[in-house]
């Protein structure tokens, strides 16, 4: 356990649970962002969250008040990382924000602690023109809901040291994260590229009318995400046969969509309004308790597998 301080910039759909990870570790959390309405919903949804993990079993009822005690709100940057040993960036994805954000966090920051930008689109080397001390700087992936989901990707840039990279990787397993450092940059990282294409494909199928958006959903929850819980694509080429698989692919790629843009009734659904849960329509409809039952449900069920794996592993 550790009394250490860390500071998350940005108390938004990814810095309140990357926040969460952190106090739930005991670490002393500076959670800024720019308004205290801001950080009212952030420390909400903490405390939303918490109650599931609760629920679930995987924390003591009596240690959510703990973990709060642990989260310290902030309008102020220089009070967030004055004395923090990593300082996560979880800002909107706007280039030029996230400079302001750098040139400010070094600003204040301790010399010896680590820069991280949970970045989903931009590359590591462009980030990193932003900042002066490009040494600690690194990316940390987090994914979506970020306080359940175990992947963390990291990535340094091509002046960041093993020693920082190992720094940040053995972080990220104190808050029970599971991370993979990547070798080298690539747009989409590892998941977001193969999360990718399965939904082009996805999205395709649905457009050519070959099924229900339920029958491709469930093809997927039913079917090979089902074991990839446990064994990712590569593992389970293996057990498949390479051979096969081999066969499979040089079967099966002449027909796979290969488009480089959204499906047209994608694009009209997005011209519309209709952009999913946040707006209440989109492939599916949804009404405002429903979304907020299937957001509950969802968490659950992910903390159940949570749960499930730990048990096993």
């Amino acid at each position: 356990m550790t009394n250490q301080q860390v500071a998350v910039l940005g108390a938004g759909i990814m810095g309140h649970g990357i926040a969460q990870l952190y106090a739930m570790a005991n670490y002393q959390v500076a959670l800024y962002d720019i308004s205290h309405d801001a950080l009212n919903k952030g420390i909400h949804h903490i405390q939303e969250s918490l109650k599931h993990f609760s629920t679930i079993g995987l924390i003591a009822p009596e240690k959510i008040s703990s973990i709060l005690a642990n989260i310290h709100p902030t309008t102020s940057i220089e009070e967030a990382v004055t004395e923090a040993v990593i300082i996560t960036e979880a800002a909107p994805e706007i280039l030029s924000l996230k400079y302001d954000l750098f040139k400010q966090i070094e600003q204040f920051a301790s010399i010896d602690a680590i820069i991280a930008s949970n970045t989903s689109s931009f590359a590591v080397e462009k980030l990193a023109e932003g900042i002066q001390h490009k040494e600690r700087f690194v990316i940390t992936h987090f994914f979506n809901p970020a306080q359940i989901v175990p992947l963390v990707e990291i990535l340094g840039n091509h002046q960041t040291p093993k020693e920082v990279l190992d720094r940040v990787k053995q972080m990220m397993q104190a808050i029970d994260k599971e991370p993979v450092v990547l070798l080298k940059d690539k747009p989409g990282f590892i998941a977001n590229r193969l999360q990718a294409a399965l939904a082009r494909e996805a999205l395709s199928l649905l457009e050519e009318g070959v099924a229900d958006a339920h029958s491709i959903d469930t093809a997927i929850t039913a079917g090979p995400g089902f074991r990839w819980a446990f064994i990712g694509p590569l593992e389970t080429a293996d057990f498949g046969g390479l051979d096969t698989w081999a066969r499979v692919i040089e079967n099966l790629a002449p027909t796979l969509n290969k488009s480089e843009h959204a499906p047209q009734s994608i694009t009209e659904l997005v011209h519309k309004g209709a952009l999913g849960v946040k707006t209440g329509a989109g492939i599916y409809s949804y009404t405002p308790d429903s979304i907020a039952n299937k957001t509950t449900q969802r968490d659950i069920n992910f903390l159940k597998l949570m749960k499930l794996k730990q048990s096993i592993e």
